[in-house]
């Protein structure tokens, strides 16, 4: 077995990926609620900030800053996952090894973790979850996408509402360099 390695950092701060185990479905935008019924839950259990998060319809990048002393975000997406897949009717293909281990087949069993950095690495990882939806081509504008924090953060003053509103101008000043 592959030996993953995690960099755990207390209180650290950190850009996620998670995807769906099948990229054809659509079920993170159609169960929305579900899925931020499991965020909350999982953040009242055990507490980190969301800084960015899009949910796109079969993954969802998001940057979390975890609470002095903390180092276990492992756990709060295994609840995360866990919590929104047991809301979901059971049906979808389930592989072998999956089924042996009793788990089901929503969700791809890892998630991509990187490390921020620095105040610029936070400020393109930010940037780059905000534009993703323009990205795979949802949407023209990123604040046509519903399911993004970029509307709270253009009430919170942080970016205008028609930031990255002309594609074509983007620099692609965007997550890791």
């Amino acid at each position: 077995m592959t030996g993953y390695r995690r960099n755990f950092i207390a209180g650290g701060c950190f850009f996620f990926t998670a995807n769906l185990a099948d990229r054809r479905r659509r079920l993170l935008i159609e169960n929305i609620e579900i899925l931020r019924t499991a965020f909350r839950e999982t953040q009242r259990r055990h507490p980190f900030t969301i800084d960015a998060i899009v949910v796109l319809p079969y993954h969802l990048h998001t940057v979390w800053t975890l609470p002095d002393g903390e180092t276990d975000f492992s756990t709060r997406w295994r609840l995360i996952k866990t919590s929104f897949s047991r809301q979901l009717a059971s049906g979808e293909p389930i592989s072998t090894s999956r089924a042996g281990k009793g788990e089901r087949g929503i969700w791809q069993r890892r998630y991509w973790e990187h490390t921020i950095r620095d105040e610029t690495d936070f400020a393109r990882h930010i940037d780059y979850v905000h534009i993703n939806p323009v990205k795979h081509g949802l949407v023209t504008k990123v604040s046509d996408w519903p399911y993004s924090s970029f509307h709270r953060m253009v009430s919170d003053g942080v970016y205008p509402e028609d930031w990255a509103g002309d594609v074509s101008g983007l620099d692609g000043e965007f997550g890791e360099r």
